[in-house]
């Protein structure tokens, strides 16, 4: 694939037309003042968006409460405006509604909406956001700004083709996405019959978090983050952010309240959102926090998924402290952490893979715009 690609990547650019962003894109500043009445199902927040992803694969439902109003369309690209470096942009393939930080990008019709994902995801277009965004710590970037980036704009009838490229490559990531959800899957089901299921046959002793865990949140905002800060922080967000202050300094597992519910295992100096959990092990059992990372992140992945419709999608200490799990012998758990620690060893291949791809993709994209 590499070879192919680098082969077809000699594009004549003669005829390609110099443009502003905003002579092919625009803002639709559509707005939803009843979401449930308009039936929008969707809500979109930064925490949402994955730095780099074209894709947008997260999303809240309307029973979460929320004040957005701003609304978005299947094909539309939602840019983080917000602190743009960290580079969030991707294309819906639902409609919804979405943060006052996040811009919306409509194709023109000089533009096929098919393009518009890769023109924005470029090096390019995120420096010359991060260099007109205005504020402090938490910088902006207006539409009107954007709208002034200059590059080259093939014909129309070139933009099919070269879409056709790009989006090759991309079946191609998606294809070791599905590699990697398949052996994240298969890590699931040995969970679910080596611990969970023999638990139940071998009559373990069940245990509530609360028992095993002392629970308290962060106290730090998402603005409190900075680009190349010295020390990890650890927001609703999938990606790790930083910062240049810590408040703990210990082995913990750190769980989002809200979003995307991953468990992060970390041992040092970090520092925490207010609505992300730290889990300290109260030392009254001999318990791996790696191993129990794993444990944990099933049983809330399965009150999440019960969760859905319902009134609640996000988790509240209460909650989280009630959550039964089994309580394993140490030399159990060391059997159960290298069978896991292979798996994860499998899982890191191929998200190694996937980041390979990418960076052919990404350097693909900085050619062509």
């Amino acid at each position: 694939m590499e070879t192919m690609i680098s082969e077809q990547i000699s594009i004549d650019k003669s005829d390609w037309t110099p443009v502003k962003f905003g002579d092919i894109v625009f803002e639709p500043k559509e707005s939803s003042k009843d979401p449930k009445a308009d039936g929008i199902k969707h809500v979109v927040g930064l925490e949402h968006i994955e730095s780099e992803d074209i894709h947008l694969r997260h999303s809240a439902n309307l029973d979460t409460s929320t004040t957005f109003s701003k609304r978005f369309a299947a094909g539309d690209v939602l840019f983080g405006r917000r602190r743009a470096y960290l580079k969030k942009a991707a294309q819906a393939k639902f409609s919804g509604i979405c943060s006052g930080d996040i811009t919306v990008l409509r194709a023109k019709d000089n533009l096929i909406p098919e393009l518009l994902p890769f023109i924005v995801q470029n090096d390019k277009f995120f420096d010359y956001a991060i260099k007109h965004s205005a504020g402090g710590l938490s910088p902006r970037v207006k539409f009107k700004d954007q709208a002034n980036y200059k590059f080259l704009l093939p014909p129309k009838d070139q933009q099919a083709k070269l879409a056709e490229l790009l989006w090759a490559m991309d079946e191609v990531i998606e294809g070791e996405n599905n590699v990697l959800e398949n052996l994240e899957t298969f890590k699931l089901s040995f969970i679910k019959s080596e611990i969970f299921e023999k638990s139940i046959e071998e009559n373990y002793v069940i245990v509530s978090i609360g028992e095993l865990f002392d629970i308290k949140t962060g106290s730090k905002n998402a603005q409190d983050s900075i680009e190349k800060g010295q020390y990890p922080f650890f927001t609703r967000s999938i990606e790790t952010q930083r910062i240049d202050t810590f408040d703990y300094d210990q082995e913990a597992l750190i769980l989002p309240g809200e979003g995307n519910f991953q468990i992060k295992y970390f041992k040092g100096k970090f520092n925490v959102h207010q609505r992300t959990y730290i889990l300290s092990n109260k030392n009254k059992f001999n318990i791996n926090l790696k191993l129990y990372r794993d444990i944990i992140q099933d049983k809330v992945a399965e009150l999440i998924q019960k969760s859905v419709g319902s009134t609640v999608n996000s988790l509240r200490k209460p909650i989280i402290e009630q959550i039964k799990i089994p309580l394993i012998e140490p030399s159990e758990q060391s059997y159960l952490l290298k069978k896991c620690e292979l798996q994860d060893f499998n899982i890191e291949q191929a998200k190694s893979k996937i980041s390979s791809s990418k960076a052919l993709q990404k350097s693909l994209i900085n050619q062509v715009f």
